[in-house]
């Protein structure tokens, strides 16, 4: 949150100021690039996007009650007027996050990233950290130099942990997001084929997630996945104490890990005596079953590490176990379910995709599927580079071989090709252009008590077609 005058964040971001009568007003407020989310005295951040122009909203935005708006050229509202909107928010993040932890030192920073499941680790570390004091974690993916700044920017002075999702497309652009918010605790979730392409090869991948704990000073604390090598390795190039977490010898760890009825997992969390919280105190050993609601195995993963990562930041065993008993999905379309009137379950996780991630939702509709029909409907995965092809056709091999029982391979062919590598499984699967023609098959063989997986990347947008299908009244559906 802004606490300063309209001349000093004028002076920060290196802006002039348009229609300010005093400019030693002070602002205390969020800033906001969504009218939609505007509160009374946030700032109003005019961002030019691909689609929206927010110089047009600046008089809704004045409506609300906003008390200054950032703008890239002149408009009639109390302004300050910077060259790079984009700029001016990192800045202004960036100063005002120092300033904040220069005064306190209660305010805790997390981040997080890995090539799957961060969203799903940071909704589940947010509201553990959450349980201890008053936590910034919000829902969905701003994870970008757009997204993170705005997130920090959503803070105040009584926040306590700031827990941040760090995403990439190449190297440094993590070495951007640490130095707007260095954090205290990162952690590191996997090394995979996600975005291969951009970044140019796993390699890349692995040398640019690095730069999470890269950023820690010595103080802070690296919470690292033991059972990735090229995460493990990471903890060669990190100035700050490392914790490891989900091999049979890291001090935390699951055991005894099962799948009820629903695909919930459950297990026992272990933690082993020893390991320090960030500020020095002892984290003490624990044994405990954990039940999740969240659907799928991977889920373990994801969990482990936000335990790891929460017992450091000083949230105790105890605590964790209670919330992720009652933890659900904070972000839209990554597993999420919906449950038709006529039986129909609709798993909606097409948010985003990579070979590791659509390995694991099969694996849950697979086992969803002992007692029901199953159905995936399955899109490309974006941004593989070379080994595109090669992986697509390996999914729709897996997808056959756990027993699928109608395969949908949306606008990727070699899903399907891969499929029909599987003796017997020529009549279970078939491919369709797009997502109009997959809804057409669908709304015709989708049967009662069926369940439905929906997953793909995100520019696939195979989520609208989930989300459609989930919506569709019971007689809409022929059996």
């Amino acid at each position: 949150m802004v606490n300063a005058s309209i001349a000093e964040i004028a002076q920060i971001v290196g802006g002039r100021l348009h229609g300010v009568n005093n400019p030693g007003a002070s602002v205390s407020g969020a800033v906001s690039i969504d009218t939609r989310t505007l509160r009374e005295g946030d700032i109003f951040a005019a961002f030019v996007g691909e689609r929206v122009d927010g110089h047009d909203y600046v008089p809704v935005a004045l409506e609300k009650g906003a008390s200054l708006v950032l703008s890239t050229r002149e408009v009639e509202a109390p302004s300050i007027i910077v060259a790079d909107m984009l700029e001016a928010l990192t800045v202004l993040a960036r100063e005002l996050l120092r300033r904040e932890r220069s005064r306190r030192s209660d305010l805790t920073v997390l981040a997080v990233t890995g090539s799957a499941g961060k969203t799903s680790t940071k909704d589940l570390l947010g509201e553990l950290c959450a349980s201890e004091g008053e936590t910034i974690a919000p829902a969905g993916s701003f994870n970008n130099e757009l997204g993170l700044p705005l997130t920090v920017l959503g803070s105040n002075e009584s926040t306590r942990f700031l827990v941040l999702e760090m995403g990439a497309r190449g190297i440094g652009h993590i070495a951007h997001l640490t130095g707007i918010a260095p954090p205290d605790i990162s952690l590191a979730l996997n090394i995979g084929s996600a975005h291969a392409g951009e970044f140019g090869g796993i390699e890349a991948t692995q040398r640019a997630k690095s730069e999470i704990v890269a950023a820690l000073a010595p103080t802070g604390r690296a919470i690292l996945n033991a059972t990735d090598p090229r995460v493990r390795a990471m903890a060669d190039i990190c100035a700050a104490p490392v914790v490891f977490w989900g091999s049979e010898d890291s001090p935390v760890r699951a055991e005894n890990v099962t799948l009820n009825s629903a695909g919930a997992a459950g297990f026992e969390l272990v933690v082993e005596p020893g390991m320090k919280t960030l500020h020095g105190g002892e984290i003490a050993a624990f044994r405990g079953h954990v039940q999740l609601s969240l659907l799928g195995k991977h889920q373990v993963d994801n969990a482990l590490a936000a335990v790891a990562a929460a017992l450091v930041a000083g949230v105790t065993a105890e605590k964790a176990v209670a919330v992720l008993a009652k933890a659900q999905p904070r972000s839209r379309y990554r597993m999420e379910v919906s449950e038709r009137s006529d039986g129909v379950t609709i798993i909606n996780d097409a948010y985003n995709a990579n070979p590791e991630s659509m390995l694991a939702a099969l694996e849950t509709l697979s086992h969803l599927g002992k007692e029901r029909r199953t159905v995936a409907v399955l899109g490309p995965m974006l941004e593989l580079g070379d080994e595109s092809a090669k992986e697509h056709r390996k999914i729709g091999r897996a997808a056959a071989e756990l027993g699928v029982s109608l395969l949908v391979s949306v606008g990727a062919p070699e899903i399907s090709e891969g499929a029909l590598e599987v003796p017997g499984y020529a009549e279970r699967t078939l491919y369709v252009p797009d997502n109009d023609a997959a809804r057409d098959i669908l709304e015709t063989t989708v049967k009662p008590g069926d369940v439905v997986l929906f997953k793909s990347s995100h520019g696939a947008r195979l989520f609208t077609l989930g989300e459609s299908l989930a919506t569709l009244m019971d007689g809409e559906t022929e059996e």
